[in-house]
Parts: structure tokens; sequence; C-alpha cells
């Protein structure tokens, strides 16, 4: 019964968590215009500010200590190992909706391109093509252990935990962190670029940068000299902006990245 509770917990936190990234995509695509993040303002700029600077912290700290060695230590001192990471995974979600819903519009524009022009759809499409990346990119490193249910369905059947392998394929041939750079990619690529909308990229991408400096240290201790390697060689965050020289001079970094 346990382990049957177990996993419909991580079920429902996945649900969460996948509902609040779709409702994130509609609201920054200006997909569904009632919650769309380009509304009028309904407060004053200084507390529209301050609002979504503790949404964006609350979103962003959580992150981080949920995301450390120590906390997961912590946490499994008191609950079962299994719902670890369905929990990370079920207060991201709450947090994530709460962040996009709650983020308060400060009005300004910054540019608009015409509707039905060739660069409108252009960026609309650069738009898509980036959250294809992030949930592709998902998949290519385990989508279910990514957001807690392979666990907890190992936990159900009887079978041990065993961590995911370093592999490179697809989008991690040509950067290391696609998923993220699918997140910016959507963040930015829109045609129409309020003030608004400007805050929540750069918040966003502050976010991305800092948490993906902290996940390359978590990487380098669990893989070692393999990802060390691989950074040698490719690029963080942005595709094919990664000078090729270094990694060509130590022969050791392209049999270690077969």
């Amino acid at each position: 019964m346990k382990k049957i509770l177990m996993f419909t917990y991580s079920m429902v936190a996945y649900l969460i968590a996948f509902g609040s990234i779709l409702f994130w995509i509609a609201s920054v695509g200006n997909l569904i215009p009632a919650i769309g993040i380009d509304q009028e303002p309904q407060m004053s700029v200084l507390r529209a500010i301050l609002n979504n600077l503790l949404l964006i912290s609350l979103f962003g700290v959580q992150h981080s200590v949920m995301a450390r060695k120590w906390f997961k230590e912590l946490f499994t001192r008191y609950f079962p190992r299994p719902i670890e990471r369905s929990t990370f995974v079920l207060v991201s979600g709450l947090l994530l909706f709460n962040l996009v819903y709650n983020w308060q519009p400060i009005g300004g524009q910054i540019w608009q391109v015409e509707p039905d022009s060739i660069l409108f759809y252009v960026l609309y499409g650069l738009f898509f093509a980036g959250w294809a990346v992030l949930f592709i990119s998902s998949f290519l490193i385990n989508h279910f252990d990514l957001f807690g249910l392979r666990q907890t369905f190992l936990e159900l059947m009887g079978k041990p935990y065993t961590q995911l392998k370093f592999r490179v394929t697809l989008f991690y041939k040509y950067v290391r962190h696609p998923l993220y750079f699918g997140m910016l990619l959507g963040m930015w690529a829109t045609p129409n670029m309020t003030v608004t909308h400007l805050i929540f990229a750069i918040a966003i991408s502050t976010y991305v940068v800092i948490g993906t400096l902290f996940e390359e240290k978590d990487l380098v201790n669990e893989f070692g000299d393999t990802y060390k390697a691989y950074q040698a060689k490719k690029p963080m965050l942005i595709p094919f902006t990664k000078w090729r020289k270094r990694a060509n001079q130590n022969p050791v970094v392209k049999e270690r990245l077969k």
C-alpha cells in the first residue's frame, strides 16, 4: 500500500509540474490572452517590481536549495527516498504556477513585430522550437527520471534504483544543457517584447545561468573526468559557441565522449 501511495504521489506531482510548464508557455507566448503576460498594469511600477522580485526569488531559492546534495540527504532522513525527486518536482510546479499567475505586468514596449509578417512567424517558430527542444531534451536524459516517476515506479516493482548513465545524444552533442537553451529561446523569441516580458526573461535567464553553474559542479562530482572532458568540448548553454581548439588538443576528450 505504501508503494502505491508513493507512486500516486509522484503521479500527482508530475501532473502539477507538467501543467505549470504548459501554463507558463501559454502565458509568455500570449497564446491564451486571458493569462498572457502582457496584461495592463494593475499596480504601481515599484510595487510590481518588488512583487516580481519576490516571486522569482522564491522560485530560484527553492530550486537551488532542494537540488543540493545536503538537502536531499536531510529529506531522506525523514521521508522515503523514492519520493525525494517527486517532492522537488511538486514544489517546483506549485512555485512556477505561482510565479506566472502572480507576475505583475509593468507596461511599456521594447519591440512589436507586425502580425502576419515573415519576422512575426519566424519569431513564433523559434518560440515553439525552443519549447520543443526543452521537452525533447527531457526525454533524451530520461523524462520520467527527471520528473520523479521512475524512482517510485521502480520501488513499486520491487526493483532497486540505478543511476542514469552519462550519454551524449542528439542536442547534447552541440550544447551541455539543451533543456535550458530551449527554455531561453522560448523566453526571448517573441514578436511582442514588452518591459514586463523583458524583466521576466532577464530574471529567468539569470536563474538559468546561476542554476546551471551549480548543476555543473554536481555533474562533475557525479561523473568526474568524463564530464570534465565533455565540458572542455561542448558549450554550456548556447550551441556552437565553444572554441574547438582546446578539445582537439586533448586526445582523451574524444575517447571519453564516445
